[in-house]
């Protein structure tokens, strides 16, 4: 489970085709599958898959293959969002305190009334308000207010968004190769 708030990385972002998606999407149903196999599924050369999926690595699109790990079930199953307001010029510093603290998960800068997304997770409410705590105890940060987590309702997802806007055609013609 992960938060994303979207940033606009670049006007000239790969666009992915129909099999890059289906090779993502075999990755997200099985990923512990071998690449011949994903390749099998896929309908395409094992040479190709590996070929795909090294440039998706390459353009940053696949940062990682190490398993998702649901924090509830490891225990961890009192979650919080913390909207930070930060003084002024102090992002950097905010983002080194909050890289200290274990129980914050992920943190975005964002426009708005605040100034960065945090999210959280605690054992406890007593271990949550701890971590919350600890938060404030940064000189930088001025106010912060949180919100309890209380069921996910959309589980982290990826596809949905790759399939709306994948380039139509297998993408297997020669066409597809980067000059």
């Amino acid at each position: 489970m992960r938060l994303l708030l979207c940033t606009l990385h670049s006007m000239t972002a790969p666009l992915l085709d129909e099999l890059d998606v289906a090779l993502l999407d075999q990755l997200r149903r099985e990923p512990r599958a071998g690449l011949m196999e994903i390749a099998r599924r896929t309908g395409v050369a094992r040479a190709t898959a590996t070929a795909r999926l090294q440039r998706l690595e390459r353009l940053g699109v696949v940062t990682g293959y190490g398993p998702d790990v649901d924090v509830g079930r490891a225990g961890f199953g009192v979650q919080a969002f913390v909207t930070l307001e930060i003084a002024q010029g102090a992002l950097d510093a905010v983002r080194r305190h909050l890289e200290s603290l274990p129980g914050v998960l992920e943190a975005h800068a964002t426009t708005g009334s605040g100034d960065v997304l945090c999210r959280v997770a605690a054992r406890s409410n007593e271990a949550l308000q701890r971590v919350l705590l600890d938060i404030d105890r940064s000189a930088a940060v001025a106010r912060s207010i949180s919100v309890v987590v209380l069921s996910e309702l959309v589980p982290w997802r990826t596809l949905p968004l790759l399939r709306s806007e994948a380039v139509p055609g297998s993408g297997r013609s020669p066409s597809y190769r980067e000059g």
